[in-house]
This record gives C-alpha cells, sequence and structure tokens, in this order.
C-alpha cells in the first residue's frame, strides 16, 4: 500500500496518544523544584551545622548532587525516577551528570579507551560544545557593543 506524507502524517497524528502537556509540566515543575530545594537545604546544612562558608558549601553541595546522580544512574533508579518525573529531572546538574554517566555505563563492555573514553561525552558533548560556541559567540559580542 503505498500513502504519500501528507496522509501518512494526518493517520499518524490521529492514532497517537495525547500528551498531557499542562500536567507534565507541572509535574517536571515540582520535581526539579524539589531537587532544588532538596539542593539548599544540603547547602544550609553543611552552611550551618558543618560550618563551611558559604562559596565553599555551593561547591560542595554540586559536588553531593553529582555524586548522587552518578550512584543512581549507576544502579538503575536515575532512569526510573526520570520515567516518571519527566523533564524534572534536568536540574542542569544532575541532569548533566547522569548524561555523561549513562553512555558511560552503556559503553563499558567495549573497553576503557574504545568504549568509554570514545563515548562518554556522546549525549553530553553536543551540550558542552554548543555552549562553549554560544559563550564565545556571547563574549564576541559583549566585547564588540564595549567598543563603541
Amino acid at each position: 500500500m503505498n500513502i504519500d506524507k501528507k496522509t501518512y502524517k494526518k493517520f499518524a497524528d490521529a492514532h497517537a496518544p495525547k500528551s498531557p502537556i499542562v500536567k507534565d509540566c507541572i509535574w517536571a515543575f515540582c520535581v526539579g523544584g524539589g531537587i532544588c530545594a532538596f539542593a539548599q537545604g544540603l547547602k544550609d546544612i553543611y552552611m550551618k551545622i558543618c560550618g563551611i562558608p558559604e562559596t565553599d558549601a555551593g561547591t560542595w553541595t554540586s559536588v553531593t548532587l553529582i555524586f548522587i546522580a552518578v550512584v543512581l544512574t549507576g544502579v538503575g533508579v536515575f532512569d526510573k525516577i526520570a520515567k516518571h518525573a519527566g523533564a524534572g529531572t534536568l536540574v542542569p546538574i544532575t541532569g548533566f551528570a547522569n548524561s555523561v554517566v549513562s553512555p558511560a555505563i552503556d559503553s563499558g563492555a567495549e573497553g576503557r579507551i574504545l568504549g568509554i573514553g570514545a563515548k562518554i561525552f556522546t549525549v553530553a558533548g553536543p551540550v558542552l560544545l554548543y555552549g562553549i560556541l554560544a559563550g564565545a559567540v556571547y563574549g564576541v559580542i559583549y566585547w564588540a557593543v564595549g567598543l563603541f
């Protein structure tokens, strides 16, 4: 049976499940907010109980969040949380840690160099590349505007 692209798209759209966008957005907001609230509580604990200065407590909080995300990814829990929490788990530091660790785990059987070393940044690499490139472009624009 030959059908054109327009007819196929109409057929596929009619049979695809509808996504509850508003509910998903609210849920992602709550989960992401919960992660951020947890991080703020952790920072407060580092400052008030451990006596760590605020700038250092921020660093310790970031390291702790990365550690937790890496461990949860390693034992397969992060993906289960992300399946239900959606975009809420993409709070930058935890989502980035997961995007680095997941390919490393998946390619571990291929060896340390050709597996983990070659594929560890397959997901996070474009984020780094375009983030650095955008920063450089914005920096040049900022510098050029400062000349006037």
